[in-house]
């Protein structure tokens, strides 16, 4: 049975959050609310959490996994970024996009796309998530909580906790989040390519 966190969306009770970074460092899976939707996550090394989470979303090898970052300073050791693209991510960040980029050896090999050798980076743009990672020290596993043959992402802690109760350990709710997935954008092929259109405006991009 999962436990159930109930945070503040705007000021986050230390002591809650606290508990939950203790329970991902423990290895243990939580569905968390971001500014896009719901997201799995994991601690960085896990590879219970990452076997978990495609059982979970049923997910090949070739999905990209996110590394949710608190800042860009923490973004940058784990992809590598020329300066065009450092400029265009660091004005659309914190924000609801995901950034495809080549990894650099501080990711752990199991998250990496088998060919590409890329990883999904982003900064989000809340409060509870920023918390928790700031508690956590280190970017979280991620990946959007859509689940298989479903086309809406789940978006209510309540609901997270009656469907995925055996199958997850924590779920942290926090009112009404967002109700779209990121936008993704791929820099890793020399030119941008918008992978899916979500919730971070595409217009900077095209």
């Amino acid at each position: 049975m999962a436990k159930y966190f109930d945070v503040h969306p705007e000021n986050p009770q230390r002591r809650t959050i606290s508990s939950v970074a203790d329970s991902i460092r423990a290895d243990e899976l939580v569905a968390y609310p971001t500014d896009s939707c719901y997201a799995l996550g994991c601690r960085l090394g896990s590879r219970d959490g990452i076997t978990r989470i495609r059982q979970i979303r049923n997910l090949d090898d070739r999905h990209h996994f996110t590394l949710v970052c608190q800042n860009f300073a923490q973004l940058g050791q784990f992809v590598h970024i020329d300066n065009d693209v450092f400029r265009a991510i660091k004005a659309a960040t914190p924000g609801s996009y995901t950034f495809i980029l080549p990894a650099t050896k501080e990711v752990p090999r199991q998250l990496l796309h088998p060919k590409k050798k890329t990883v999904g980076v982003r900064i989000p743009d809340h409060a509870v998530v920023q918390a928790l990672l700031a508690e956590l020290g280190e970017p979280l596993l991620s990946s959007t909580l859509l689940l298989p043959d479903e086309d809406e992402p789940l978006t209510q802690g309540w609901e997270i906790k009656e469907r995925l109760d055996h199958v997850v350990d924590v779920v942290v709710d926090s009112g009404d989040c967002g109700t779209e997935p990121t936008t993704v954008i791929d820099f890793s092929g020399g030119a941008t390519e918008i992978v899916r259109h979500g919730a971070g405006d595409t217009s900077r991009f095209e």
